[in-house]
This record gives structure tokens, sequence and C-alpha cells, in this order.
């Protein structure tokens, strides 16, 4: 991940309901949810829901799909751990163990790039 990526999806999580949105669908896994449930459980108009949701999608941190007439988002996993390892890659001078297990993970992805 290079730096303009990174600022980008770092800019898309800093904002309130787009942040809540990313963590409540980190919680759901893979399954993700209608975006009609995600508006209705951050408690935020469906319009101005589409909005944050394109952004977070745009950054590479979410994915979508239609099911009939439900658009179903959900953590785009590659997209968090690219810039989890961009974040963690130097993390400790080279010695992520000191990091923790989160940051092991992240830095061993990032040698791999």
């Amino acid at each position: 991940m290079d730096d303009r990526t990174a600022i980008e999806a770092l800019s898309a999580l800093a904002q309130e309901h787009r942040l809540r949105t990313f963590r409540m669908l980190v919680k759901e896994g893979p399954s993700g949810l209608p975006a009609g449930e995600i508006a209705a459980r951050i408690e935020i108009a469906p319009s101005a829901l589409s909005f944050h949701l394109s952004h977070l999608e745009r950054a590479g941190l979410l994915r979508a799909w239609r099911v009939k007439r439900h658009v179903y988002y959900a953590v785009e996993v590659e997209g968090m751990r690219k810039l989890l390892a961009f974040l963690t890659e130097d993390c400790c001078r080279g010695r992520p163990e000191l990091c923790g297990e989160l940051t092991g993970w992240a830095a061993d992805d990032a040698r791999e790039r």
C-alpha cells in the first residue's frame, strides 16, 4: 500500500458514521448486512448512509453486492489487512512480536509485498 492509498482509507474512516459502520461490519464478518439494517442500527437516514458507504467502498474498505432488491455491505478484509500492515510494518524497529499478535500478522503481510 502506498501513502496515497493509506491516506484515502484513513480519511474514509475519519468520520463518525463511517467509523461506526466499519466497526459494526467488522463484527458482522463476511456475511455483512443489508444497507437498510446498517442505517437502522447507526440511526442515520438511508440516503445519508449511501454517501458514507460509497466513500468506504471507494477507499477499498467495504465490498457490496446485490441480493434481489437489497444491497449488502461487508468489510473488504484484504483492504483492511493492507491498511493495518501499512500502519504497523515498521513496528518496534522490525520486531513486531513486541507490539502484539495483531501487528505480527500485519507485519508478515507487509513483508510479503
